[in-house]
């Protein structure tokens, strides 16, 4: 994620539009056609705002206790029809419930909850994740 972490700030990621934006462009330049999203926390700053401009244009979406799920309202997330895995460790007691309460309000989701994993749940428990997430890619259309 620009900005995070050791990588450069982006001045396009100052504002929710530019995150989108970013995102977008990545996504073109990359020659992805209908791609699923995976959205692990920071990442949900830029995911968030792409999903709910643009959300026929995925497939999928994952979102794993993203940040920024309660800078949008429940008829914002109510008009996606993305189908989307809304994934996350038992023991993140912090991002995880916030991110739930705001993403179920997504009508095509469901929930897939990694026991004895953290808000890193993919690298707490990555058997458990990869049987989640190939089970949601293998459904979809």
């Amino acid at each position: 994620v620009p900005g995070y972490g050791d990588s450069p700030p982006v001045e396009m990621a100052l504002t929710a539009q530019g995150r989108r934006a970013f995102l977008d462009r990545v996504l073109q330049e990359l020659g992805m056609q209908r791609p699923v999203l995976i959205s692990p926390s920071m990442s949900g700053r830029f995911a968030l705002p792409f999903l709910l401009a643009h959300g026929d244009r995925l497939a999928g979406f994952v979102p794993i206790a993203p940040v920024g799920t309660k800078d949008f309202t429940a008829e914002q997330y109510r008009a996606v029809q993305t189908p989307t895995l809304i994934l996350y460790g038992d023991r993140d007691t912090g991002l995880a419930p916030q991110a739930l309460q705001n993403l179920q309000h997504l009508p095509k989701h469901r929930v897939a909850v990694l026991s004895g994993a953290g808000h890193a749940c993919y690298l707490d428990k990555p058997e458990d994740f990869h049987r989640a997430l190939l089970g949601f890619l293998r459904q979809l259309k």
